[in-house]
Parts: C-alpha cells; sequence; structure tokens
C-alpha cells in the first residue's frame, strides 16, 4: 500500500509543479507583449482556469492530460534550446508551446484510441506433463472495471467474440467491476458471461477493486456473487477445483485480504503429475508461486496504463512483472493488460486486450 500512497504523493508533486511551470511560461509570453509587472502574471493564470472545468467533470482525466501536456511542453522546450544551442539559432518559446500542445494531443488520441480498442492476444506454451488432450485453450479477461470505457452491454459484445473462440475455459483474473460500477452494468455485464459458450465453464477470482474500498456502489457483495452463481460463473476464493484429470485450477483471494492462504497450503495435496494453473489477480508473489504451478495468470497492472508507471511500480517491488510472458524455472506467468482500465481513459503505454492461451504437449 505504501507504494501506492508514495506514487499518489508523486502525481499531487507533479500536478504542483506542472501549474507553477505553466504560469511560467505563460508570463514569459505575456510579458513581452504586455510590459505591465502586475497585469502580466494577472494574465497567467488563464491557462490554467482552463482547466478548472475538467477537474470538475473528470478530476483523474484532466490530472492525466494536464501532467502529460506540462512534460511535453517541457522535454519539446529541452530539445528546442539544445538544438538552438548547437545550431546557434534561438527557437522561440511560443514555438515550442505549439509544439508541446501538438505532440500531447498526438499522444493522447492515441492512448484513447489504446483504451477503448480491445485486441486478441495468443500465447502458446508448451510442457511435458500429460494434459489428456492435445492442446487445452484458456482465454484469460482482466481488469474490465465495467464503466470506465465500456457498459455491460459494449463486455457482452466482447463475451460474443470470445464464445468463437472454442475455449476450454474461460478465466477472469480480477477487477471485474469498480468502486462505482452501476448496477445494471454488472447485471448486464454478467449476462454477458453466463452466455459464454466452453468446454469446462468460467471462473472467476476478485481483484483489489470488485468488493468496493468507497461504498459508492447501491449493491452489495452478496448481490454479485448471486448475479454471478446465476449465470454459472464459478468463483475460487483459495480454492481450487478439478478441470479434467490432468489439470487444475487454483484461484486464490487477492493479495490485500490480510488472511489469504499462502500458495503452499493451495497446491499442498496436488499430484506433481497434474497441470497446475493459478489465478492471482496481483503479479507480486512470484518468488512463493514460483514451482508450485505450472502456469500463473494475473492482471491488475493494466500493463502499464500510463508510460512509466509500469516500469516505476517494477522498481518500487509493487509488482514483479507488468506484461506479457515469461518463465522462471518450471514455472510460466503470465500478466494480461486489461480489457478495459480503472477511471483512466487513456493506455499510453500499452494495449486493451484479453488473452487466449493455448496449452500443448511439449514435442520430443
Amino acid at each position: 500500500m505504501w507504494v501506492y500512497i508514495l506514487l499518489l504523493i508523486v502525481v499531487f508533486m507533479l500536478l504542483l509543479l506542472s501549474i507553477i511551470y505553466l504560469m511560467r511560461l505563460a508570463h514569459d509570453i505575456i510579458k513581452k507583449r504586455i510590459d505591465h509587472k502586475y497585469l502580466s502574471w494577472v494574465l497567467s493564470i488563464a491557462p490554467i482556469l482552463l482547466f478548472i472545468p475538467g477537474f470538475f467533470i473528470d478530476a483523474v482525466n484532466a490530472i492525466v492530460v494536464d501532467i502529460h501536456l506540462i512534460v511535453i511542453i517541457a522535454l519539446t522546450h529541452l530539445i528546442f534550446w539544445i538544438a538552438g544551442k548547437i545550431s546557434k539559432k534561438t527557437i522561440g518559446k511560443y514555438t515550442a508551446l505549439i509544439t508541446g500542445i501538438v505532440l500531447t494531443s498526438l499522444l493522447l488520441v492515441h492512448g484513447y484510441y489504446l483504451a477503448h480498442h480491445v485486441v486478441e492476444t495468443d500465447y502458446q506454451i508448451e510442457t511435458a506433463k500429460d494434459l489428456g488432450t492435445d492442446t487445452f485453450r484458456i482465454v484469460q479477461i482482466s481488469d474490465s472495471h465495467l464503466g470506465a470505457t465500456m457498459d455491460g452491454k459494449e463486455f457482452t459484445q466482447y463475451m460474443n467474440d470470445i464464445s468463437q473462440l472454442n475455449a476450454d475455459i474461460v478465466v477472469i483474473t480480477g477487477d471485474y467491476i469498480d468502486d462505482d460500477t452501476p448496477y445494471e452494468y454488472m447485471v448486464d455485464g454478467t449476462y454477458g458471461l453466463g452466455q459464454l459458450q466452453t468446454k469446462y465453464g468460467v471462473y472467476f477470482v476478485y481483484g483489489n477493486h470488485d468488493k468496493g474500498y468507497y461504498h459508492h456502489r447501491d449493491y452489495t457483495d452478496d448481490d454479485i456473487r448471486r448475479e454471478l452463481k446465476n449465470n454459472h460463473v464459478t468463483i475460487l476464493e483459495d480454492s481450487s477445483v478439478e478441470i479434467t484429470d490432468n489439470i487444475v485450477l487454483v484461484g486464490r483471494q487477492d493479495a490485500e485480504i490480510r488472511d489469504r492462504a499462502k500458495v503452499d497450503d493451495l497446491v499442498a495435496d496436488l499430484s506433481k503429475d497434474r497441470y497446475v494453473i493459478i489465478l492471482d489477480h496481483q503479479p507480486n508473489d512470484y518468488d512463493n508461486e514460483m514451482n508450485k504451478a505450472d502456469l500463473v495468470l494475473s492482471g491488475h497492472t493494466h500493463g502499464g496504463q500510463l508510460f512509466p508507471l509500469g516500469e516505476l511500480g517494477v522498481l518500487l517491488g509493487a509488482n514483479d512483472k507488468v506484461y506479457g510472458v515469461e518463465t522462471r524455472e518450471n514455472t510460466t506467468f503470465i500478466v494480461n493488460s486489461g480489457i478495459s482500465d480503472w477511471a483512466i481513459k487513456f493506455k499510453t503505454g500499452t494495449i486493451s486486450e484479453y488473452t487466449v492461451i493455448d496449452i500443448k504437449k511439449k514435442s520430443r
């Protein structure tokens, strides 16, 4: 938790510095046209006022836009200053400002597209174990945070596409809903999960947002459980289920649950000959999960969401991995970037996806 508090402090510090920087920049441009000590400073506040409506409408995304704008303008100024020193030609601050605004707009438009455009990502995994079948197919969905970039009916449309993939199982690795997901979105989305066509069913583990932090919802966890059960979705909470005689699925409670079971206890009675899959929302227990399972599937990171937050999270120890596939000794780890994201309407460091994972017997 301390890592997230630190990141929050860093964000607000950047926001404060960005406001000061923007005012100074506006003042430098204005004072060349208005030679009045106080009036030039008063007018330099005007650009800041443009951000105020955005904070009341959507504070999170207003902060994201503001910080990106300031960072890119600052980098543009630095590059232009270096270029001016090399070429011995002065490049005006106004030119750098306009260039920074254009670059920020292009980046965030692309980021908006990546957040709202969902793609399929495929993985091929080999195992020496007997699966009892030539190929075992898993479709992983994570971090839909219903209401962020899609409502329940839009989510259901993706479930219709996934139904065409001939999955053996579909797994939801947490943060299916958010703290303020409307009831009708949850009901519509869960209905979509119930329409999924699979061979062995749909399985669900909780993420850190599913049960809610701030009690903004007008329904309870019991309502969520009821809807999932009515739509034939199996909830795994520090429990396991036999998919076949050869394959076992283990679902862990979220890492923020204080009394969640240790992975050693969850796999203690499982045969080493069986292929073991663990669902764990947060990818931050790799040392304990390594060699205890053949495959571990996680989400939570949103693939980094905004560059370079993902890389910073790894450096600070919040996560063992941000995105993609990695094999550590006898265990393969996959982190899904999420079919959506939390609150933020942009993805500048990753994509929105669901993953198709084909597990095959290793050829000799």
